[in-house]
């Protein structure tokens, strides 16, 4: 049996639960919902998988049947299969007037799931769940907040070698990786590219050409951590520029990517209005770029943006993992000014910069003084592959990347 590692939404989910008639946790495929979900069960609560095409059917055709076959508390997995059981569902809760029904899993965003918005609204508390984070690897999570830049994060004693963080990269977050590490990441990546095209794509849009698709995921992969142009991507994948904006709706629906806003204020109107696209998980991003070694990546073109793609991830995970929002954007203006990404909590604007430089430069942050134009202002950061905590200057702080 595989050593469970823990996860740090299990504290968030599990207060929920006794406060809500049912919780939905999302996320892509292979990232450990169903695990953390069957550690976490009493021993009353039935496992139900809708990827079983029976029970699937079932649910489709007598939605009203399979809700008195199985009472609950259950665990129904991959809900998005059968959004004609949702109703259903909304019905019984109303009924038992309990909590702690139904857990509910998902490989799409809860948002782009038909009818959850509409069926269990006030009924459902919502997770997202992504593979490790470097916390849950490391099992430094307990205590631990939402990453926000303050100055308490000087305290830490935690430092890094760059070579660990990108080795780290490489591997990406799954489960499966980084519990049973003799598996060879290019079989595994390969088998979870293969799947999810053939098992879910289908189920999420009628997609004539695969082979296109497959190559229009990797044209986004070698554009991590840049500004999403649906022009680009479509000329690099031959396709229409409406077909690349669908697809990558795809991939968005399912976990694959997410898309960083850029930061709006009344105040100004010269803001880019283009968000950033990222990978949520790392390993997969250099799968589908080709680099064979966590060396050659970090020497390689891409080591900036898959950094701060690792970075941005590990923030966001800090979040979700919390059942909270991450209040993240990023800035960059007509001008050519840019800050990595803004934190934003209480009306303030927390600025945070990634560089993969070890040593510390005096000169970093200088683009914070672009924000006075909005207001208040908290502590800056630059996370980078420094060794400890630093003050950079007296609004700045330099944060070891393992840190955050």
């Amino acid at each position: 049996m595989k050593a469970y590692i823990g996860r740090e939404m299990e504290t968030a989910l599990l207060a929920l639960s006794d406060k809500m008639p049912a919780i939905l946790v999302c996320g892509p495929r292979q990232v450990g919902k169903t695990t953390l979900l069957l550690n976490l069960a009493e021993s009353n609560r039935q496992y139900l998988s809708f990827d079983d095409i029976s029970l699937r059917d079932m649910a489709r055709n007598d939605p009203a049947l399979f809700i008195k076959q199985f009472e609950p508390p259950l665990i129904l997995d991959e809900i998005q299969y059968v959004p004609e059981l949702l109703p259903y569902l909304k019905s019984e809760i109303d009924r038992l007037g309990s909590n702690g029904l139904y857990w509910l899993t998902g490989s799409q965003h809860f948002h782009l799931m038909k009818n959850v918005s509409e069926s269990l609204a006030g009924r459902v508390a919502l997770f997202s769940l992504l593979g490790f984070s470097h916390r849950e690897l490391t099992k430094t999570t307990t205590g631990n907040s939402p990453f926000i830049p303050h100055e308490e994060l000087l305290q830490m004693s935690v430092g890094c070698h760059p070579s660990e963080i990108f080795a780290q990269i490489f591997r990406g977050s799954m489960p499966l990786p980084n519990v049973q590490q003799d598996i060879p990441l290019e079989v595994f990546f390969n088998s979870y590219l293969q799947t999810y095209l053939l098992r879910d794509l289908r189920d999420l849009s009628q997609v004539a050409d695969l082979n296109k698709f497959t190559r229009f995921i990797r044209v986004c992969a070698g554009r991590t951590g840049q500004l999403l142009n649906y022009n680009d991507l479509a000329r690099d994948t031959d396709v229409s520029p409406q077909t690349a904006k669908n697809w990558l709706s795809i991939l968005e629906a399912s976990f694959i990517v997410h898309l960083v806003p850029p930061y709006h204020n009344n105040i100004t109107k010269r803001l880019i209005k283009t968000p950033k696209l990222y990978f949520t998980d790392t390993g997969f991003c250099a799968f589908l770029t080709s680099w064979t070694s966590p060396e050659t990546l970090m020497h390689g073109a891409m080591s900036g943006a898959i950094f701060e793609t690792w970075v941005v991830g590990e923030i966001l995970k800090s979040y979700w993992n919390k059942g909270r929002m991450a209040p993240m954007f990023f800035y960059r203006d007509k001008d050519g000014n840019e800050i990595d990404l803004l934190m934003v909590k209480d009306n303030q604007l927390y600025p945070v910069e990634i560089k993969t430089a070890a040593t510390i430069r005096r000169d970093w942050g200088k683009s914070f003084k672009q924000l006075d134009k909005f207001g208040q202002t908290g502590l800056g950061a630059v996370i980078c592959l420094t060794d400890k905590p630093l003050y950079i200057n007296p609004s700045a702080i330099a944060i070891p990347a393992c840190g955050i």
